[in-house]
């Protein structure tokens, strides 16, 4: 029987990517997403994979949801955590919601969804679980003090969990994205995009697909001695 997998934030940009990469893989996936009803009816439309609206940064929401995909589709092995948001301004004008909101959604929604399949995965003696993190969580980024504690957040989660799982059979690590062509880095301004890739040594921004394919290295039955660790994926912009 297929594994299945769970990837927040499923049915846009990088989680797309990730979700097809793991359905050609072989595995049974499903995507989850927050609101654009319209965008998720046309990515199962084209995709095949199903859909399931929920919001992360609430916790009996992600067990409710595990528990019905589990009941449909068989016990989750894999979880890939990429939902997040952004709510950029610097500190003088940040209000206390945007903090809030980022931190629920982005940090909150790791460890939500982490505990909703915990347990199964404990039971069965196999997990996966990648967190999407960022290079803006490693170097910090001007405007985003929210975003960039939850995503440096998510690398510490990820090191702990690890911990936690590493004899029971479940590997625990994260990805952190450079600059990759979606469409919340398609509403850079132009000039300030250009500059971005001024800086990014392989001389343009990263492919959905290039995230992806990190993810299906990381979730597969054979990476069982990789776990607790980050994996850069950003052109050469930040050595970490």
């Amino acid at each position: 029987m297929a594994r299945v997998a769970i990837v927040t934030g499923g049915t846009r940009g990088i989680g797309k990517a990730v979700s097809i990469a793991l359905r050609d893989a072989g595995y049974k996936v499903v995507a989850n997403y927050a609101g654009n009803d319209e965008k998720a009816r046309e990515f199962s439309a084209e995709t095949k994979i199903p859909s399931k609206k929920w919001d992360v940064s609430d916790f009996d929401a992600c067990v409710k949801a595990v528990n019905e995909i589990a009941a449909e589709h068989g016990p989750v092995d894999i979880v890939v955590n990429n939902a997040g948001i952004t709510r950029d301004g610097t500190m003088r004008k940040m209000e206390r919601k945007s903090w809030d909101e980022v931190l629920d959604t982005n940090l909150g929604g790791c460890f939500n969804m982490c505990k909703a399949a915990w347990e199964t995965m404990l039971s069965r003696g196999f997990g996966r679980v990648v967190n999407i993190g960022s290079i803006n969580g490693q170097a910090g980024q001007y405007g985003q003090v929210n975003y960039a504690a939850a995503k440096s957040g998510i690398h510490g989660f990820t090191k702990a969990l690890a911990q936690e799982g590493a004899a029971k059979g479940i590997t625990v690590n994260a990805i952190a994205p450079g600059y990759i062509d979606t469409d919340m880095v398609a509403a850079v301004p132009p000039n300030v995009l250009e500059k971005i890739v001024a800086r990014i040594p392989v001389g343009r921004l990263g492919h959905a697909e290039e995230i992806a394919r990190g993810v299906a290295f990381l979730v597969a039955d054979d990476a069982g001695f990789i776990t607790g660790s980050t994996l850069s994926i950003n052109g050469g912009q930040h050595m970490y």
